[in-house]
């Protein structure tokens, strides 16, 4: 996913504040569903949402205004209840920022639910062997 930066995403020092490669995860995760799977509204169909447990980041470098970043998203594990997205966020051969979400599968009530197995199974099919930040899946 590419993602221009705006200046209202960063802080008084002209760089990205450090909380919007949370939102880059997120949207990036969001669009990752909809290319390689389904729509994130089709989990919303089934009463389904990936609450966040855990969120990763490290920084390497701080993106500018107007910098057209790549954010590269990929899906590490995917168990039962609970599945874990990586990311990259780079420009060129610059890596701005890498990390990792986890999440559990919950209902609208936030109850913790599986995944129903014909999703888990396309998902699972989806984790790329020895995926990692140096080989994205």
């Amino acid at each position: 996913m590419e993602h221009r930066i705006g200046f209202y995403e960063t802080d008084a020092m002209g760089v990205v504040h450090h909380s919007n490669y949370l939102r880059f995860f997120e949207r990036a995760r969001v669009v990752w569903l909809e290319e390689h799977d389904r729509p994130y509204a089709y989990y919303m169909d089934l009463g389904l949402h990936f609450a966040v447990t855990r969120c990763e980041v490290d920084y390497t470098l701080g993106a500018r205004f107007d910098d057209l970043l790549v954010v590269t998203t990929w899906a590490e594990w995917v168990h039962g209840a609970s599945l874990r997205m990586a990311y990259t966020v780079e420009r060129g051969d610059q890596r701005f920022a890498s990390g990792a979400t986890e999440h559990a599968s919950v209902d609208s009530e936030g109850r913790v639910r599986r995944i129903p197995r014909e999703d888990r199974g396309r998902l699972q099919a989806l984790v790329a062997p020895n995926s990692g930040p140096e080989n994205p899946g």
